[in-house]
């Protein structure tokens, strides 16, 4: 059976993806003990935690490394300082780890603002340290609204192939077009009660600003207060705005949404479906801690694409030929 590690592993997306391909996981880990809880609740095992702390030589040998680095360093949302910033130099762990191990792929995941973070220089620096170790790198950003996903979701996808296995070309999957709206994911009233938003501050555009058919992208209806981050709301035959871990506003994290006449933000499992997590994934953790992993989370459906080409690419390699079934 071909193997994976799972790095900066979260609350799983990764495995649960390249799992559905009946890959094994050999080893995870993961610093966020709120995420570890999670993460255990699904997988029945508690992921190693400090990276830095671990020896390479104690990571089992797999063919695949997955990781969606920690993003806060790049993202456009905070300060940007990249490979200055603890959380930035974390990619030089996998780096360590490939180093040892010489898996055949690294699936790698981050915010889209990383192509271009400090001038092209970061991502420039990533690709070159994989090239050194003998990979050869593909990158391209990928939306998930794409992929069958009811939101806006940009995220760079890197993919690098040992460099004996001579892959010279790779294409990364095209758009699905699996267009669905936002409403089509979520619960019903009865079990949403707890995310109403009840406030006297509230603005509506009007029918006037809707067009006849609602497009695939986030559709903003109103505004709470003055509109700022979280005050925001969207129609729900629309897509949703990205989940973040992170903000402030009455509907922080998710956005709020006109749904049946009520404006509301998403709960924790409306989350999960938007991200492409199955729906027996367990979510024991507050609602808080739920928001903020499922905004550090990659879409599932996204991963699963991805992996899909790189088996299409080097099936032999997996015992799998050109031909596999997900």
């Amino acid at each position: 059976m071909n193997t994976f590690i799972d790095l900066f592993a979260g609350i799983g997306g990764f495995r649960f993806a390249l799992e559905s391909f009946g890959l094994k996981c050999v080893f995870s880990s993961e610093i966020d003990v709120h995420a570890q809880t999670t993460y255990k609740a699904n997988f029945g095992e508690i992921p190693h935690a400090d990276i830095t702390e671990t020896d390479a030589t104690k990571v089992p040998a797999h063919d695949i490394i997955c990781g969606g680095f920690p993003c806060q360093a790049f993202s456009i949302s905070g300060k940007q300082r990249g490979f200055e910033d603890t959380r930035g130099t974390l990619f030089f762990e996998i780096a360590r780890i490939a180093e040892h191990h010489r898996p055949k792929v690294l699936l790698l995941e981050n915010v889209k603002n990383f192509e271009r973070h400090n001038d092209g220089k970061t991502l420039e620096t990533v690709t070159e340290t994989l090239q050194n170790l003998g990979y050869s790198v593909f990158r391209k950003v990928l939306n998930a609204n794409n992929f069958g996903l009811p939101m806006i979701r940009e995220r760079i996808y890197i993919v690098a192939f040992r460099k004996d296995l001579k892959v010279q070309n790779f294409n990364f999957p095209d758009s699905q077009n699996k267009q669905v709206s936002l409403k089509t994911f979520l619960d019903s009233d009865a079990k949403t009660t707890d995310y109403v938003i009840n406030r006297s501050d509230v603005k509506m555009f009007g029918k006037q600003f809707l067009p006849e058919t609602l497009p695939p992208k986030p559709l903003q209806i109103g505004i709470i207060n003055k509109g700022g981050q979280g005050e925001r709301i969207y129609h729900e035959l629309g897509h949703a705005v990205t989940l973040s871990a992170h903000g402030g506003g009455v509907a922080s994290k998710t956005g709020a949404y006109l749904v049946n006449g009520k404006i509301r933000k998403l709960s924790p499992r409306e989350c999960a479906r938007i991200m492409g997590f199955p729906e027996d994934f367990q979510i024991p953790v507050s609602n808080a801690q739920a928001y903020k992993q499922f905004g550090n989370s990659v879409a599932v459906p996204v991963v699963k694409a991805v992996f899909a080409q790189i088996l299409a690419t080097i099936g032999e390699q997996f015992g799998r030929g050109k031909r596999f079934a997900n």
